[in-house]
């Protein structure tokens, strides 16, 4: 069922309502990775001349790009997808809402609202952080094993990505049993593999949505 869920929501991902939302997710996305650039290069930068490290031989400036650099790389590996998320879950009811036009005009479910959608969106943000950061450990172990780290990188965030979904989805639907335990996690196996693709990462957050609403209402086709 998860296969089919994603190949259908393919098509979907080109609604004009998902394009408005793609626009949305990576402009605050980049706003908010340039940030925190920002931020952690005025961090470094301040640090630097606190202890006063490379004043007056010219590789200080190259050392706090550097860092930055560095820094913003591991970054973008371990936040993207908790921004991008984050962005998504702000404005899913409209592309969500759209799918089910489309594939199940007569299981249109009820909007979440936006500050019921905040609390999920900020709930997947602590959540995923917390994970993520109790395993730091063991992807810096792993990382001897070549491919260690991207297993416990997909299964961690198989969970994490499988929620974040489900959240999206049921709410608006309180009178279906919610997507099963196991179906939630292979739902977030596939959206996690989604983001480690390049440029099809960028269409990971609505591609996923538009799947979750495949796995929620794809065997039901009577009202809600």
């Amino acid at each position: 069922m998860i296969i089919t869920a994603a190949l259908r929501a393919f098509p979907l991902i080109f609604h004009a309502a998902a394009r408005r939302l793609l626009v949305k997710t990576l402009a605050l996305t980049l706003l908010l990775f340039a940030l925190l650039g920002v931020g952690l290069w005025a961090a470094f930068h301040a640090t630097r001349l606190h202890f006063g490290w490379g004043e007056g031989d010219g590789w200080g400036g190259m050392a706090e790009a550097a860092a930055t650099g560095l820094a913003m790389i591991a970054a973008s590996w371990l936040l993207f997808r908790t921004i991008a998320m984050l962005v998504m879950g702000l404005f899913a009811d409209d592309v969500i809402e759209a799918v089910e036009r489309d594939t199940y005009p007569q299981a249109v479910g009820r909007p979440v609202g936006y500050a019921r959608s905040l609390h999920y969106a900020l709930r997947s943000v602590g959540r995923t952080l917390g994970w993520n950061l109790l395993a730091l450990p063991g992807y810096v172990l792993l990382l001897v094993t070549g491919i260690g780290t991207i297993g416990l990188f997909l299964a961690v965030n198989a969970y994490l990505l499988g929620r974040d979904l489900a959240d999206m989805v049921e709410p608006r639907h309180p009178g279906l049993p919610p997507i099963s335990r196991g179906n939630r996690w292979l739902m977030g196996l596939v959206s996690a593999l989604l983001f480690l693709i390049p440029l099809v990462n960028l269409l990971a957050p609505i591609w996923s949505a538009a799947m979750a609403v495949h796995m929620l209402l794809g065997s039901r086709r009577k009202p809600v």
